[in-house]
């Protein structure tokens, strides 16, 4: 095959092109952003913490000892600290027009970092029940060991869960960079804005939808291909989006949804201990106590030609 040469001016005007658009596109162009793999990173580390020796095969990084958490510990605080600075500093300059000195933005992102690692306990609680959840629900688990080295939903749900925690204390783009790295691992898209009770069951899990305001209470239980969303998306009088507003659903406590049904809009309630089943679609609030299922399709059978 022959070569195709490129003249060097050719090369450059392109190059420069690409770089005064890419200027264009972003804000604050000089400003680093998080680094995806370290969030990555951070996020496999933490959840190694949560459940050690099970995220990952290699024994040597399993902490044993209250001595071996710190030291781990402290290692991924201190990635984080430096991955939640780098936001900071990027959305306080791209969208605030601030210019703080680093000791500021390093003081900041110290104060989040640490009201995170105090809510860790209770996180490893909330996922521990959302672990028996799976193992009381699904007659294939064999030991609660299985459900978080295999299921995609305790993956999911895990990180979710960290990044929850994350947005609600106000830190940008890594609660988001989690969700849709644990998306794309899983499958599975939980928004890290959605408030989820304890003991959450995703059985099967590929397909689900979970939106940004979904209000979900405990022992809740969803099936593949669920999609909890929006009806509408508001708009102001200028045509914009109305950010924050509620437009996805709520359900109660012990509510099941079977898989491929929809659940839509903000003002719907599914109450508790409600089933709705497979391939419904519904954006209306249901009762306390309602199984809600589609007319069962006829079925024609014919000799094969």
């Amino acid at each position: 095959m022959q070569r195709i040469a490129l003249e060097d001016a050719c090369v450059s005007g392109i190059a420069a092109r690409l770089q005064a658009q890419a200027a264009g596109c972003r804000s604050v162009a000089a400003t680093a952003l998080p680094s995806t793999d370290a969030v990555i990173g951070l996020t496999q580390d933490l959840q190694d913490l949560l459940f050690p020796g099970l995220r990952r095969s290699d024994s040597t990084a399993v902490a044993q000892t209250a001595a071996d958490y710190t030291v781990r510990l402290s290692a991924a605080a201190v990635g984080l600290q430096l991955q939640v600075g780098l936001a900071l500093r990027h959305v306080r300059q791209a969208t605030l027009r601030l210019h703080e000195e680093q000791s500021v933005l390093q003081r900041d992102a110290e104060r989040l970092v640490a009201g995170f690692l105090q809510r860790l306990p209770d996180l490893h609680g909330l996922l521990l029940s959302d672990v028996e959840a799976a193992f009381e629900k699904d007659p294939a688990a064999r030991t609660r060991d299985e459900i978080v080295l295999c299921y995609p939903g305790i993956q999911a749900i895990s990180v979710y869960r960290l990044a929850h925690e994350l947005l609600l204390l106000g830190v940008p783009y890594l609660p988001r960079m989690m969700t849709e790295w644990a998306h794309r691992e899983t499958g599975i898209d939980i928004h890290p804005g959605a408030e989820i009770g304890s003991a959450f069951f995703i059985d099967h899990g590929t397909g689900v939808v979970i939106g940004e305001t979904c209000r979900i209470g405990e022992g809740v239980t969803l099936y593949q291909g669920v999609t909890l969303g929006a009806w509408s998306f508001p708009r102001d009088e200028e045509g914009q989006l109305i950010r924050g507003a509620r437009r996805h659903p709520t359900l109660e406590d012990r509510v099941t949804v079977y898989s491929n049904a929809t659940i839509l809009g903000g003002t719907t309630v599914v109450g508790a201990g409600s089933q709705i089943g497979s391939s419904v679609s519904l954006n209306r609030s249901v009762p306390p106590n309602t199984i809600v299922t589609i007319e069962r399709p006829s079925l024609r059978f014919r000799e094969a030609a």
